[in-house]
């Protein structure tokens, strides 16, 4: 034997699962098919967002939560639909996740030296009945550190197990197959590429030097998922969203590409709930790129108007923020696969910031005083970056010229002057009185009663056409690929399983690769805060199933 375990795939599910196999005493072999300046994946990546319950963050801002108000949310969410079949263990794993949640995830984080901004976000508001989608109430923490700081602690804790001699690194090495004897994984192969000296997230060679074979008494899958292989997004595009986008960006690198899916399919394991995925609606092109089609998704407020291609807008409750798939589901049937905030620089300045840890290096760089900057007003500086070089951004002083620049941009020349002024003025009369039929601008006001929002989040409700709230700025928004909810189905232990139900002997799967928990743990809907735990959940669950198991 080569090693106790075989851990293939070197993010924060990879590396959770890595750390706990050497807590135990185990000896591992860390593969991935990148080179080490991408030590961490997508993770690395991340805003860094944790969905707690009833956190010590969340009381001081004054909000109640509790597991059963956060398991009806995630069960609201999810629509668990199959659960004699592909949503059997899915469902046992939402249960095990929001314990997980509300228990032992913040002081088990707490305790390894991770810290949270304090300020509670409001992601997937919902907008429909108490026992459907989205969260009740603000869940989303921040980690002080962004995904960097997330990242930091396992990675410490892999490479102080490197320097004992239990773990080694072993990048480049691309995995082609789960071996199989007697029925059993009892190891991996394929080939060894080429060094490269790209830059983290950048797209390497897969230039093949020589093959490699190794053995171990259990292999962790902890691949990630499908969102950098546009392809595989579009062949398993869900059938109930109508057709898949012509154009879609990346918001994940290049070599999140869904193979050991396929892999590990051919040696034994069930892929299920392939059909459920999470793309953003929200996707500009990234300005200064780093991987191909780079996005960014734009993590709105509240008050900006949200229109369709051909300029109406987007029917109740689908608001900046409140349902991700279900602005996804109205898109794709409107023929068209982009769509448009109309804002003003007093909510831009107020209500925008940008996913990814690059896009908030105040955060990221755990500096308070620029961290501060924000509650004082004005658009960060990323944002203002893309204001003045994005691609997608149209900043005018008056409609008419925003019109123009936006049907300049798109070149369909479908937005009407007159029809985009009508919806936009009856929205402003409606704003000026404290009464209103129009349930966004209801949305808003309360949003604002948290103070957290009312903070750093919500601008106060004014005019879009008030010029002391200007410039007007148009921003096109494009699909961005991001997770898969599927995967890998798998027991409890993390053991993947096989189309009869039992484990498949010798392997283990965590992260997006198992759905992030059961072959799909979100159902059809994310909470949000739920990915980056979700594969901390499942590494540690795997790491420890696995250590328990080999001898």
């Amino acid at each position: 034997m080569d090693a106790d375990v075989i851990v293939v795939g070197a993010g924060l599910a990879g590396l959770a699962a890595t750390a706990e196999l050497a807590d135990a005493g185990k000896k591992v072999l860390l593969l991935d098919q990148e080179p080490e300046a991408s030590l961490g994946g997508q993770a690395f990546w991340s805003f860094g967002g944790l969905m707690f319950v009833d956190s010590p963050e969340q009381r001081r801002m004054g909000i109640k939560d509790s597991r059963d108000l956060a398991l009806q949310d995630w069960l609201g969410s999810a629509g668990f639909d199959r659960l004699d079949d592909e949503d059997k263990w899915a469902r046992q794993w939402a249960e095990a996740y929001v314990d997980f949640a509300s228990g032992e995830k913040r002081p088990w984080l707490h305790a390894q030296g991770v810290r949270f901004f304090p300020v509670v976000g409001w992601a997937e508001r919902g907008g429909y009945n108490a026992d459907g989608h989205g969260n009740s109430v603000p869940r989303f923490h921040i980690t002080w550190g962004t995904g960097p700081g997330l990242v930091a602690p396992f990675e410490r804790r892999v490479r102080e197990a490197v320097a004992k001699g239990l773990v080694e690194f072993r990048f480049r090495h691309r995995v082609d197959e789960l071996t199989v004897t007697g029925g059993v994984v009892d190891g991996v192969s394929g080939k060894v590429l080429e060094p490269s000296s790209v830059l983290r997230g950048q797209a390497s060679s897969r230039t093949e030097v020589s093959d490699f074979e190794l053995k171990a008494q259990a292999v962790i899958v902890t691949s990630g998922g499908i969102g950098g292989n546009h392809d595989l997004v579009r062949a398993q595009w869900p059938k109930r969203m109508g057709e898949p986008p012509r154009r879609m960006i990346s918001g994940v690198p290049a070599h999140v590409d869904g193979r050991m899916l396929a892999i590990t399919e051919q040696a034994g394991g069930r892929y299920v709930n392939r059909d459920r995925m999470w793309h953003y609606t929200e996707g500009i092109q990234n300005w200064d790129p780093i991987w191909p089609m780079h996005g960014i998704r734009i993590l709105p407020g509240p008050s900006s108007l949200w229109f369709d291609a051909t300029g109406k807008r987007l029917p109740v409750p689908l608001f900046p923020g409140f349902d991700t798939l279900g602005t996804l589901e109205h898109i794709m049937t409107t023929g068209y696969d982009y769509t448009w905030f109309v804002l003003t620089q007093k909510i831009i300045e107020k209500e925008f910031a940008l996913s990814g840890q690059e896009q908030n290096p105040d955060l990221t760089g755990k500096d308070i005083k620029a961290v501060l900057g924000r509650a004082r007003g004005g658009a960060t500086p990323p944002v203002r970056a893309f204001m003045d070089k994005g691609a997608d951004f149209v900043v005018r002083d008056n409609l008419p010229d925003l019109v123009r620049g936006m049907n300049d941009l798109s070149g369909d020349n479908l937005i009407d002057l007159t029809d985009l002024e009508r919806q936009i003025v009856a929205r402003d009369r409606e704003i000026t009185n404290t009464f209103t039929k129009d349930l966004q601008i209801t949305a808003l006001r309360g949003a604002r009663n948290y103070r957290g929002d009312k903070l750093i989040r919500v601008a106060p409700p004014h005019r879009i056409l008030d010029p002391k709230a200007g410039p007007l700025i148009a921003v096109r928004l494009n699909i961005l690929t991001r997770k898969s909810l599927g995967g890998l189905q798998t027991d409890l232990e993390s053991r993947v399983l096989r189309t009869d139900g039992t484990p498949l002997p010798g392997v283990y799967a965590a992260g997006e690769v198992a759905g992030f928990g059961g072959g799909g743990v979100h159902g059809y809907r994310s909470l949000e805060g739920t990915f980056v735990g979700g594969c901390l959940f499942t590494g540690r669950t795997a790491g420890r199933a696995a250590a328990k198991a080999v001898s």
